[in-house]
């Protein structure tokens, strides 16, 4: 059953995988055994993200460029694929947030969203599709966002390009199946990152909030998306196509429970 979840020998290239949930996920799958390939566009994050993965024994390199770009993808892609070797797990997960409310947001800025959570994705699949399409072989996996489904004040922009993100996941999955390509994606719930640290504190009204609207009663751990990540890099998945599957610890699955209940 093991083998099931091996990735020894598969490179993945997980986009936005400086910092943060993106570095948990190429974690789990270096320690599943993938050579792993991280991009980042800041030089001092990657020097330090490429330290940090190396110490955990890792075997790993980095590459700057921007995902909106279509030519640096391309021309990376194509480094990638002959200085480490073929893809064959992509995690398009490099994506950004601004919350202002939708009457003051600035269309430049709405569209500087989508284009990073959006048509990111759609380039970096594109470029690295056209390589897994000619083998017949491998694995997309778009982090899409619980704002694929639910709305939230201040985030349109982002709710609005995660929501496309959800549905461009099932038309590549449409179009690559036959090729023995499989496009799933993830849907992160709330985790417990650095950016979040200011407001996981008792007593603040947010915190309180998804203590209090998650059923499983916390904030999820970065290493909880370990699992859905090597699932769907891995042989287990190979039947899968087009699904979203929700690491949220149950938000999606519920209406929530009424303020004064324990």
């Amino acid at each position: 059953m093991t083998q099931l979840f091996d990735l020894t020998g598969k490179v993945a290239l997980v986009t936005g995988a400086t910092h943060g949930l993106g570095m948990a996920m190429a974690t789990a799958l270096g320690k599943a055994g993938a050579t792993l390939v991280v991009n980042g566009n800041t030089p001092g994050k990657m020097e330090r993200a490429l330290a940090a993965y190396q110490q955990n024994g890792l075997n790993v390199t980095g590459y700057l460029f921007d995902v909106t770009d279509e030519e640096q993808v391309k021309e990376n892609v194509a480094r990638i694929e002959q200085e480490v070797g073929p893809i064959a797990i992509l995690v398009n997960n490099a994506g950004m947030i601004q919350r202002t409310p939708a009457l003051e947001m600035e269309v430049a800025d709405f569209r500087k969203i989508l284009d990073v959570d959006l048509t990111g994705p759609f380039i970096m699949s594109k470029q690295v599709g056209k390589y897994m399409t000619e083998r017949r072989e491998g694995k997309i996996i778009n982090i899409c966002s619980m704002m694929s489904e639910l709305g939230r004040d201040t985030v349109s922009a982002y709710a609005a390009a995660k929501g496309g993100l959800k549905m461009l996941t099932r038309n590549l999955a449409t179009e690559w199946a036959k090729y023995n390509v499989q496009v799933n994606g993830i849907g992160p719930g709330y985790f417990a990152t650095d950016q979040t640290a200011p407001i996981r504190v008792d007593g603040h009204p947010f915190h309180d909030f998804i203590i209090n609207r998650t059923p499983a009663g916390r904030w999820g751990d970065p290493e909880d998306l370990a699992g859905a990540t090597i699932f769907l890099a891995s042989k287990a998945s190979d039947f899968i196509n087009g699904q979203i599957i929700y690491v949220d610890g149950g938000i999606l699955a519920t209406i929530g429970k009424p303020l004064n209940e324990k």
